[in-house]
């Protein structure tokens, strides 16, 4: 690079920097290599970094608010970021002006809306349609033996699935708190078999009432021992959640994420009967 990017720095699903989860943005990637923005996000050492260019061409938005964004770890590119789609998101926010935006990624178009509530701008991203499918029992098993979790540790009215919403994520239930916050996994065998499945993070879910979960996101494939707050995982766990009547089809979910890393950060989920896709919402605050 002969000139060093801007690269902005915002958490996301917390309104206080010590919590949610830290992601770079850089507003202004034309010009850089793929190999240029994995070294941006290696040496920032987010979970991930977004990057956003001019969109493709017809893209139907009004101008200047619509962007072509690309996302990347500290190892390597991902399809979809949610907690850096966010971060992204405010940060636009807070320089045009809230109102709706389009995101042209990988995994689709992501439309999403930045609102001013309360004094604090909070951005909703709607996902790509999602989609929830089985996992075979030898994967699970392997899953299981990567966490050290014997099979009784599994909450039954959470089966395990593979959730997909612009990324895939296995979806484990934890049957208790406790076991939810005693994450200690064999990293090289996690990694392994995320990589076999194409898998971004494992979501582990732990319910506590009807409408509210707590959740944890190890992601090794991405270069960190866990995420503190995952949209994607958040969209793809609303549509699992959907998809296996746990909730109705109409519904507002609470994810509480962070808290065991000492980085507590809230993400809302909406599901809207007769829409497949799944709305994210969240707020964000600049670090530093």
């Amino acid at each position: 690079m002969t000139t060093k990017p801007e690269v902005l720095r915002y958490t996301a699903f917390s309104a206080d920097p010590a919590g949610g989860n830290p992601a770079g943005v850089v507003l202004d990637a034309a010009g850089l290599r793929d190999a240029e923005m994995l070294a941006v996000a290696a040496e920032l050492g987010y979970s991930e970094t977004a990057f956003l260019t001019p969109p493709p061409a017809g893209t139907d938005a009004e101008e200047g608010r619509a962007f072509a964004v690309r996302y990347f770890s500290p190892r390597a590119e991902v399809p979809f970021c949610g907690h850096a789609t966010v971060a992204a998101a405010i940060a636009l926010g807070e320089r045009i002006g809230p109102g709706e935006l389009l995101f042209t990624t990988r995994a689709g178009r992501v439309p999403v809306s930045v609102a001013e509530r309360d004094g604090r701008l909070h951005a909703t991203l709607t996902t790509v349609e999602p989609a929830v499918e089985a996992v075979r029992d030898a994967d699970l098993t392997e899953a299981l033996g990567a966490l050290g979790w014997p099979v009784a540790d599994l909450d039954p009215a959470l089966p395990p699935r593979i959730a997909f919403a612009g990324a895939r994520h296995l979806v484990l239930g934890a049957a208790t708190r406790g076991r939810l916050a005693d994450l200690d996994y064999d990293v090289d065998r996690l990694t392994a078999l995320m990589h076999r499945l194409d898998l971004t993070t494992v979501q582990l879910v732990w319910r506590e009432g009807p409408a509210v979960f707590h959740v944890r996101d190890p992601f090794p494939v991405g270069g960190v021992v866990e995420d503190p707050a995952t949209g994607a995982a958040a969209g793809a766990f609303g549509a699992y959640a959907r998809e296996l009547g746990l909730v109705p089809a109409q519904s507002t979910l609470t994810l509480y994420q962070g808290e065991d890393m000492g980085r507590p950060g809230v993400l809302t989920v909406d599901l809207r009967e007769g829409d497949p896709r799944v709305r994210v919402t969240g707020t964000g605050a600049p670090l530093g």
